[in-house]
């Protein structure tokens, strides 16, 4: 009889995803092997910046999942790629944040992409109203 078998052995899949991994800032930047350059530390969120064999990415960690969700939210207007888990981002380049995964867990959400109107800004200068993208300067 040939075919999958579903128990044990070593047979799986070895682009299996793991479960989401949690802790600390510290303890998630352990796990890839990474020594955390601390770069806010508050009571609603840790962030650094790491640099592993895999990339350099920013690692965010959050007191709320409601807190985590409106900073990704805000974040995505700016582009990039976002490595989701429970309570942690981590935000790098597609190759970074997709080897991450496989030590970390989390889904991977991507940032508004804004090369699709790289035109100036001219016209919205004097205008009554406010553009929408008026807020979000410093790219």
């Amino acid at each position: 009889m040939t075919g999958c078998s579903g128990s044990g052995g070593s047979g799986g899949d070895a682009q299996a995803v793991p479960e989401a991994a949690t802790g600390s800032l510290e303890q998630l930047a352990a796990q890839v092997k990474c020594k955390p350059n601390m770069q806010t530390d508050a009571d609603e969120l840790r962030q650094a910046i790491c640099k592993n064999p895999e990339g350099k990415f920013i690692l965010v960690t959050f007191a709320t999942d409601r807190g985590q969700r409106e900073w990704i939210n805000g974040a995505k207007d700016y582009g990039g790629h976002y490595l989701v888990g429970r309570k942690w981002v981590a935000v790098g380049e597609t190759g970074t944040v997709t080897a991450l995964r496989k030590k970390l867990g989390g889904d991977i959400e991507e940032g508004t992409d804004h090369s699709a109107h790289t035109g100036s800004h001219e016209g919205h200068e004097g205008s009554a109203e406010p553009s929408a993208g008026a807020t979000h300067s410093g790219h």
